[in-house]
């Protein structure tokens, strides 16, 4: 049994903000308990007031921001000798290191926070440390080293009931399942997630696992009007909350679905606003997805043959680069699929 979704990184003064509070009231609650944490002196809480405001700064995709403020509520955590503070503050910057792409430095601060968060006994933050960097392994497309992890999590996530972790961990699984093939399992689990998120008033797992479920009507069952009507349904609780990288992704997700029904003039629409957004919060993944997308979509629409080869080699390099092994071989698929593929990127 799941009780209501709750988010611990909102701390000290902010533990009344609820998951679905709006970023915006987040970073306006958040830098007012700051400010009056530095005036006071009290170290502790601007500890966690400024994890909140860089949450919110991250999940906003204002990145030079958020990194500024993970960095300053780890100073204040070692200040005030919180061992845990300082957990949270490293889980921050992980996570942000993750969204930017940079994951050999992500890695490091999320196992980081772990260890702290064991030194410091909140087995909260270690558990969404390790979760961390499950996710920064699924991302990458090494899902044999990361997969076992996932389960754990998940297990450990059921044991005590926290609904919003349980959702993360089965949208995780689910997700690896649906790259390698297995759609029927996946749609169970993203099912699964989707209910637990709707019972527990958590908006923003239930719009990530609406997203999943519209990829695999679209993938599985070619269901397009009922992919993209979930896929309103989630953008609705993204404007809402103003979840910036949720939406992208969102969009992203929309031109698929519209790319696989062969609406080729709306796919390119569509990728062409994800591709815009990504590039605003400087989130190179979401970037080449979309980008990838966007070639594909023009190629269709009659773009010259070498401007495509062009682009996909680009990219190719590009995710060699950072790591993202699942998104390169998307790449390579595009590049058999429209005769393009080259020998320096074989």
């Amino acid at each position: 049994m799941y009780g209501k979704a709750f988010a611990p990184e909102y701390q000290g003064a902010l533990t009344t903000l609820s998951v679905n509070s709006s970023l915006d009231e987040v970073l306006a609650a958040g830098t007012e308990q700051l400010r009056a944490a530095e005036r006071a002196g009290r170290h502790a809480e601007a500890a966690r007031s400024g994890l909140a405001v860089a949450e919110a700064l991250r999940r906003l995709g204002r990145v030079t921001d958020a990194d500024r403020a993970w960095k300053a509520s780890y100073r204040a955590a070692r200040l005030a000798e919180d061992t845990a503070g300082m957990a949270w503050a490293l889980w921050s910057g992980g996570t942000l290191a993750r969204q930017r792409g940079v994951f050999a430095l992500a890695r490091r601060l999320l196992g980081l926070a772990a260890e702290l968060g064991e030194r410091g006994g909140d087995v909260v933050v270690r558990g969404y440390s390790l979760a961390g960097l499950a996710e920064t392994g699924r991302i990458q497309g090494d899902y044999e080293a990361v997969g076992h992890l996932h389960e754990q999590l998940l297990a450990e996530a059921r044991r005590r009931g926290e609904a919003r972790h349980t959702v993360w961990a089965l949208s995780g699984i689910a997700q690896m399942h649906r790259n390698t093939g297995s759609y029927d399992t996946a749609f169970a689990m993203f099912e699964e997630a989707a209910g637990i998120a709707a019972g527990a008033d958590d908006r923003r797992g239930h719009a990530w696992a609406l997203r999943g479920l519209a990829d695999l009507l679209s993938v599985r069952d070619g269901d397009t009007e009922r992919a993209l009507a979930l896929l309103s349904e989630a953008e609705t609780t993204c404007r809402e909350m103003n979840l910036s990288s949720a939406l992208a992704y969102n969009h992203k997700m929309r031109g698929n679905v519209l790319y696989r029904a062969g609406r080729y003039p709306e796919a390119r629409d569509v990728y062409e606003q994800a591709l815009a957004e990504f590039r605003a919060m400087s989130e190179p993944r979401g970037e080449a997805l979309a980008r990838l997308g966007l070639a594909k979509s023009l190629a269709r629409l009659g773009r010259d043959r070498a401007e495509t080869a062009a682009e996909l080699d680009d990219l190719a390099r590009v995710l060699e680069r950072t790591g993202l092994r699942h998104a390169r071989e998307m790449v390579a698929r595009a590049q058999e699929e429209f005769g393009v593929r080259t020998e320096a990127v074989r």
